[in-house]
């Protein structure tokens, strides 16, 4: 069976500087990706999208997954404001969509490992909370 999760935790790093410089350097590639989607006339396809974007995503250091996930979101984000007779969008909060390869999580010592950029990765102290022990128990 597969199931879909979507969390948002707390998490403490000691070395915040590789996560932030990845969740920038992922708004702001996606950004440009919009920029340059926006000035078709036309809504390209996954696959145009990615003969396009893939090479130059890839040597700013994205892992194959995170340049995936900007090439959609960037798809998405363009299609929906156009659908709405928008102006341009203009992204500003740092968030990434990681695909199940690029975090490894356990709840054992409560840390979640994510990949960055240049195949680097992040230990995360996840901020746990009592009341979430309940959903882990196998009780």
């Amino acid at each position: 069976m597969r199931v879909k999760v979507i969390a948002k935790v707390k998490v403490v790093t000691p070395n915040p500087h590789p996560l932030f410089s990845f969740l920038k350097a992922f708004r702001d590639w996606t950004q440009y990706v919009i920029d340059e989607i926006w000035s078709l006339n036309h809504i390209p396809s996954i696959k145009e999208l990615h003969y396009r974007f893939y090479k130059l995503l890839r040597n700013q250091g994205f892992r194959a997954h995170h340049c995936h996930k900007i090439e959609r979101r960037a798809r998405e984000v363009v299609k929906a404001t156009k659908k709405n007779n928008g102006r341009k969008p203009v992204l500003r909060k740092l968030t990434a969509r990681l695909d199940y390869q690029d975090y490894k999580l356990d709840l054992s010592s409560k840390t979640i490992k994510v990949a960055v950029l240049n195949n680097e990765w992040v230990e995360l102290k996840l901020q746990w909370y009592s009341y979430l022990d309940k959903y882990f128990n196998s009780e």
